[in-house]
């Protein structure tokens, strides 16, 4: 600034002396005249030297853009013609790449709300990454957010982080001890669910049809009304509603003869966790075994109350 001020008083500036912030900006020229000399040019006409190719640049890919959109537009008439026609309202979807492909595709379509229920715990750190991104921009589009985890995921560090950056944004997230099933509904007109129970992984199912969206979306409105708000901000996250709710769980789970690695697998915990539970209770009841623990458990109406 200093140099282009001093070039505007004295009307000309030495070659050796000119920035090349100047020459980038094209507010300096060669003087044919003299030189060894450069002269200052008015900002206005500098702006038509450095804007210029920008501009030219935008226009061809605003160009290339709508003829993009014209040709795509073109194959999607076709495609929506032979989903009407010849592909079901439900599809298995197999492999790693096709599956994040349409969730990708789905999620980044979504308008109005998407709908996410996460049993199993605290996820891992690589999926956490991969939803962060794909779900802020959800939010920054307006897209009404709601998700259910378990309880457990509330001292599990990468998902809680992950958490506080998406209700940051405008999600809301709520914790149940159990978490049924995992599901992905996007403005309640697609959905997802794992192929199975015991790889998840393995391959997913997206639904279309109308009336098995509906049910979902209501039993996912249902869960949402039993859960408890997850504050990330608060002091103490895992608090006495939550410790209770997934102890009075786990004791259910007892009294039903679940062993402890299946109310692990099921609750989204460690079994040392469960045991520690168990444990606890037993040695308040005084129960000598698992059988007298179920007993007393069903027969001293400890699960009856809100305590």
């Amino acid at each position: 600034m200093a140099v282009y001020r001093e070039a505007l008083r004295e009307g000309r500036l030495a070659r050796g002396e000119v920035p090349a912030c100047l020459r980038e900006l094209h507010l300096v020229v060669d003087a044919p005249e003299v030189p060894e000399y450069a002269v200052p040019v008015p900002p206005a006409a500098a702006a038509f030297a450095t804007a210029g190719p920008l501009e030219d640049l935008m226009a061809r890919q605003r160009m290339a853009l709508r003829s993009v959109q014209a040709r795509l537009s073109a194959f999607e008439a076709v495609y929506a013609q032979e989903q009407r026609t010849a592909r079901p309202s439900v599809v298995q979807l197999a492999g790693k790449a096709v599956i994040e492909a349409t969730l990708e595709a789905a999620v980044g379509g979504c308008r109005t709300e998407l709908l996410t229920a996460q049993p199993g715990g605290g996820r891992p750190e690589a999926v956490l990454a991969r939803a962060l991104g794909r779900d802020l921009r959800a939010l920054d589009r307006g897209v009404r957010q709601r998700t259910v985890y378990q309880h457990t995921v509330q001292t599990h560090r990468p998902t809680m982080s992950y958490i506080e950056q998406v209700t940051a944004s405008g999600a809301e997230v709520r914790t149940l001890a159990e978490v049924v099933e995992r599901l992905i509904i996007c403005d309640r007109e697609v959905a997802f669910v794992p192929l199975s129970d015991e790889v998840p992984s393995d391959g997913v199912v997206e639904i279309r049809d109308p009336s098995l969206v509906r049910v979902l979306a209501r039993s996912f409105d249902q869960t949402w009304e039993h859960a408890t708000p997850v504050h990330p901000a608060s002091p103490a996250p895992r608090n006495h509603v939550v410790a209770s709710d997934l102890q009075r769980t786990i004791l259910r789970a007892v009294i039903s003869g679940e062993t402890d690695s299946v109310i692990a697998r099921r609750l989204g915990m460690s079994r040392r966790s469960v045991a520690e539970h168990v444990r606890k209770v037993s040695a308040q009841l005084g129960s000598g075994s698992r059988a007298q623990l179920g007993y007393l458990l069903a027969t001293t109406g400890m699960l009856d109350g809100e305590e």
